[in-house]
């Protein structure tokens, strides 16, 4: 197979500049014809993008940073192309004889001024990629921009994500196309200056913002209900939710609950922000709440935190996420809680967050955030299924099977009811963890997914955390989790608590 991207000259960026693409593991071969400019771009922008890549890069260069060596003919020609990858506006030849004619639409637009437009307007764009040899709309995928820092850190996780879709069509594997909503962002949007002198400020702000204050501060809520829960009301209303406390330069989120031996346990990501990296650690709960002390129970040289937990064979296994270690490892519990030894290695060599398994029609079935290395963390749902925990793991047909935002990274237990299942999704529309949604799966086997989002969680008047991102319950115990704003002086303060006794908010003002 011969790929070709089409790309304009006088707009080289870094990201076109590549020999090859990766699909499902395989460098395949590109090659890149560079077109004239239809179109020009907003003055100084790439003036604009350098300013970024000094202040909000440290100095590095980005994939939308400018590509000053630009080969003078077709880089890499090796024949016709069987594909062609068109990033411009111009008009696709007529006398092409490439079978696939794939061109990324961004809001229903071609070209990187529309991507431009739609960031500049206040939101990332939503891709379509279209087969202009008969018209046809092959995928769609909206990207979060979690990490998308400034104009040209957008731009780059909008064109990243666009690879990652290319690359889903031309592995052959079938596409499950969804219905994604546009933006509702009006209007033009800023000029380009102006958007970059606000992204600089706001950037300014995080950084003195960070220097009072630990960030981000994620905190556990919790509350026994004996009545109807948030599954069955589609909302937060119900007994008072009790914040679980912390140290203050440690913050806990991802609450897992289990009943195991007799006893109740809270399992959470518990993070140093001095070091700025996580372990798992537990608390105990009886019938009035926590009881005792959180202790840490598992710790890696790596990152780990999303602790999901599913009892297997007559064990407690723990699933805790450890994408930046590039595997999806299964402990086995040795001794309840505190005890956890490493007994296989489920998938290795991706990214894969928040895993999160189901039994669904005779089958196991593990879904993650997946992330092909570069673009957001939060917007491709991969799924594997296996007859037993252990595996092997297979991955469904259309992994990717979705790219969106606001209903791919997992938020907790899937559950079943009323014969129907269900999964929490973390709705990252307005950022990472703004929003919870309540998903039906509507459809799931090895060959096909649907899912549809039937009800959305905010912060508000019920939880007045800043954030919304894990649910989960076990019996009568419910738990969510959100983040508030933590000064570095109350987590010193918490060390001397008869200085600051009156200074100190109630756990629910604290939210």
């Amino acid at each position: 197979m011969i790929i070709e991207f089409r790309c304009e000259r006088e707009h080289a960026r870094r990201w076109m500049s590549r020999d090859t693409l990766l699909i499902d593991g395989r460098e395949i071969p590109v090659q890149i014809a560079w077109t004239a400019t239809a179109e020009p771009r907003p003055t100084g922008l790439d003036t604009l993008f350098e300013l970024e890549r000094v202040v909000l890069h440290k100095g590095k260069h980005s994939g939308a940073s400018r590509l000053h060596v630009v080969p003078e003919s077709t880089q890499g020609r090796t024949g016709t192309a069987d594909v062609i990858v068109d990033f411009t506006n111009g008009a696709r030849d007529p006398n092409s004889s490439a079978k696939l004619y794939l061109r990324p639409l961004f809001n229903g637009v071609s070209g990187e001024n529309a991507a431009l437009a739609a960031i500049l307007a206040g939101d990332l764009p939503v891709i379509d990629i279209v087969n202009e040899v008969d018209g046809s709309l092959v995928d769609s995928g909206h990207p979060s921009g979690e990490i998308a820092a400034g104009l040209s850190g957008a731009l780059e996780t909008v064109m990243a994500r666009a690879l990652t879709m290319v690359a889903a069509i031309l592995s052959g594997r079938p596409r499950i196309v969804p219905q994604l909503a546009r933006s509702t962002a009006n209007g033009a949007g800023r000029r380009p200056a102006a958007y970059v002198a606000r992204g600089l400020a706001v950037s300014i702000a995080k950084e003195i913002y960070r220097l009072c204050c630990y960030a981000p501060h994620w905190h556990i809520g919790w509350r026994f209900n004996d009545g109807a829960g948030i599954w069955q009301t589609g909302d937060l209303s119900g007994p008072r939710w009790n914040v679980l406390g912390d140290p203050g330069n440690h913050f806990y989120a991802d609450p897992f609950p289990v009943t195991w031996q007799g006893r109740t346990f809270v399992f959470f990501e518990d993070l140093d922000h001095r070091i700025g990296k996580g372990i798992i650690s537990a608390i105990e709960f009886n019938d009035a709440g926590p009881a005792g002390k959180a202790v840490p129970v598992l710790e890696e040289p790596w990152h780990l935190s999303y602790p999901f937990l599913i009892e297997d064979g007559g064990e407690l296994w723990m699933i805790p996420e450890s994408s930046t270690h590039g595997d999806v490892a299964l402990y086995k519990c040795v001794r309840f809680p505190d005890k956890w030894e490493r007994h296989a290695t489920l998938l290795s060599g991706l990214e894969l967050a928040d895993v999160t398994i189901t039994q669904h029609n005779g089958l196991h079935y593990l879904f993650g955030a997946w992330r092909d290395g570069t673009g957001g963390y939060s917007d491709s749902l991969a799924i594997y299924y296996a007859e037993h925990l252990l595996g092997p793991w297979v991955p469904h047909a259309s992994n990717p099977v979705l790219i969106d935002r606001a209903s791919t990274r997992p938020a907790g237990n899937l559950i079943t009811m009323n014969g129907r299942l269900w999964r929490p999704v973390q709705n990252c529309t307005d950022g990472y963890g703004a929003a919870l949604g309540l998903a039906e799966v509507v459809e799931l086997s090895p060959t096909t997914f649907k899912q549809i989002v039937r009800h959305t969680l905010k912060p508000g008047p019920l939880w007045p955390g800043r954030k919304l991102h894990t649910l989960n319950r076990c019996g009568r115990l419910e738990v969510i989790d959100g983040s508030r704003v933590q000064p570095k002086m109350r987590a010193l303060a918490s060390k001397f608590p008869s200085a600051v006794s009156s200074a100190q908010p109630s756990p629910r003002s604290a939210l």
